[in-house]
């Protein structure tokens, strides 16, 4: 089962929709609570500070996604560089998608972004995976100047997910902006699924595509991450005071 890291700025009273935690019910969750600290101060401050506040708002938190069943897990990290712990507890847990929340309510249709150097198959499989057997419907989008080319790998795309019974459409924008055309499509559809861009996660999801996408669509974004060409990055600067 594919497992999701879902960060949250835990003290900053960072929250979850209740649409996003129902769509990520079948998949294994890891909440990661994170607090950035000033240059100057020391992580094991930090912890002694606000560990206790912070432990009882992340628990709640990972409740909601299922801890009491074995769904979920969190953990509690003070960094200098989120970058560097996203990635860096992605890799720890396993983590194969990344979920940047967003406000939703009860999902109906996915939109899933195929634009750019992205695994088409991985995204696809994913999106497969998260539906499972309810009862919602995926548009697959794809933005490029090769009409022929980019209506040929939306039919391929389409197959698996419709020999599954799932609802699938399909939007081809031609010589437009990909990114102006994704969130114009992004409007009637409850969260985005999309792939990286380039070779690490956090290139797209920090202050790139991905964050923009959930702020102008308002609803949630998963980023399906390129694992296979993850590259070994430093140690990061961070105390990690609690994990379940």
């Amino acid at each position: 089962m594919t497992r999701i890291l879902v960060p949250l700025a835990v003290l900053e009273g960072e929250s979850v929709s209740a649409g996003l935690t129902v769509l990520l019910e079948p998949m294994n969750v890891t909440v990661l609570g994170y607090h950035v600290l000033p240059e100057q101060t020391p992580p094991d401050q930090a912890r002694l500070q606000y560990e206790d506040r912070a432990t009882d708002a992340l628990e709640d938190l990972a409740a909601e996604f299922g801890s009491t069943e074995g769904t979920a897990d969190y953990r509690l990290v003070f960094t200098h560089d989120r970058k560097q712990t996203f990635d860096r507890v992605a890799a720890e847990t396993a983590a194969d998608v990344y979920a940047i929340p967003g406000a939703t309510g009860p999902i109906d249709r996915l939109l899933v972004a195929l634009t750019g150097d992205v695994a088409v198959e991985r995204i696809v499989s994913f999106a497969a995976e998260l539906i499972g057997d309810r009862e919602i419907g995926v548009t697959l989008f794809l933005a490029t100047d090769d009409e022929p080319a980019g209506q040929e790998l939306l039919e391929t795309a389409a197959v698996p997910l419709a020999d599954r019974g799932i609802d699938v459409r399909t939007e081809l924008a031609v010589d437009e902006p990909p990114l102006e055309a994704l969130l114009e499509r992004a409007v009637g559809h409850d969260a985005v699924v999309m792939g990286e861009q380039a070779p690490s996660l956090l290139t797209l999801v920090f202050g790139e595509d991905a964050e923009r996408v959930a702020a102008e669509s308002v609803g949630p974004v998963l980023v399906v991450r390129n694992v296979e060409d993850v590259d070994e990055k430093p140690p990061d600067r961070t105390v990690d005071v609690g994990r379940s």
